[in-house]
């Protein structure tokens, strides 16, 4: 199990002083995360690559269908050479809010879920260093005859984790079947008919075992895929608490601390601060 945090609200400065703490206190990973019309996260961790060595940097997450697939793939490409490959891409369909709606419209989920898969069709085309084209519904790409790019630093990509979600009393799986082609995910479970909703260490092991066969499917490893839990080992946010333990033994790979709670303003960075520089809660199994 490795752990990460996720930084709830920091401005650029800030963040990269966070995680530098971090990389200090031996957090194996930071987070940031993108909003419509906030700080840029591309730019945010760049200068975190510039002050860091170890820890790897994230997303948690990116909203892939707002990016021109080429945008996105530069940026990130980008990130992992500064860093020396410690990028992660965290994607998903995003949290429509007024601040997104300020800007754009609001796309039916089915075009946001068709335009991520074409997002991430393109952005592994694009970094796999062989001439590339693509014909989709939302995007088309040609091959790059001059002004191409160095490689990133991790081949034949930085490493995609997307958002899953179990759908209970569903033989379709979409999101977990979109998961299982890429090398990560962050599991939830969708509110069933009777209304709950909420991941426990049964329901995260149901999880793990549909993307095994998923991925035995598809004639994919399943050896260094990795499976995220959020929790908070600190305060009372979400439903995910306590010690890591049993979390592993339901076959996750990694603990990110999401500390949604804390308040925007310079008090939350210093309680984010200090929670970091007590270190990840590790769980007693790994001693």
């Amino acid at each position: 199990m490795r752990y990460a945090f996720v930084v709830p609200y920091a401005d650029e400065p800030e963040f990269v002083e966070l995680a530098v703490l971090g990389e200090q206190h031996g957090w194996d990973m930071v987070f940031t995360w993108e909003a419509v019309y906030r700080c840029d996260a591309w730019a945010t961790l760049a200068a975190a690559a510039m002050r860091t060595e170890r820890i790897r940097l994230g997303t948690l997450i990116t909203p892939a269908s707002r990016y021109r697939p080429w945008d996105l793939t530069q940026r990130v490409a980008s990130v992992d050479r500064l860093s020396g490959g410690r990028v992660t891409l965290g994607v998903g369909l995003g949290a429509l809010n007024q601040n997104w709606l300020a800007f754009e419209p609001d796309e039916p989920r089915k075009q946001r879920a068709e335009k991520l898969d074409e997002c991430l069709d393109i952005y592994a085309g694009l970094l796999g260093g062989e001439s590339f084209s693509y014909d989709g519904r939302h995007w088309s790409v040609r091959p790059v005859t001059e002004l191409a790019p160095p490689p990133p630093a991790q081949r034949p990509h930085p490493p995609v984790w997307c958002v899953g979600a179990l759908v209970p009393g569903h033989t379709r799986q979409p999101s977990l079947e979109r998961a299982a082609r890429w090398q990560g995910i962050f599991p939830s479970v969708a509110a069933g008919q009777d209304g709950n909703s909420g991941l426990t260490p049964d329901s995260f092991g149901e999880i793990v075992e549909r993307l095994k066969m998923l991925r035995e499917q598809a004639g994919l490893p399943w050896e260094g895929y990795d499976v995220v839990v959020e929790g908070d080992s600190h305060g009372d946010f979400g439903g995910v608490h306590g010690d890591t333990e049993p979390w592993e033994r339901a076959g996750a790979t990694w603990w990110v601390e999401s500390w949604w709670d804390i308040p925007e303003g310079a008090e939350g960075v210093a309680e984010v601060a200090r929670r970091v520089a007590a270190g990840p809660r590790r769980s007693a199994a790994a001693f």
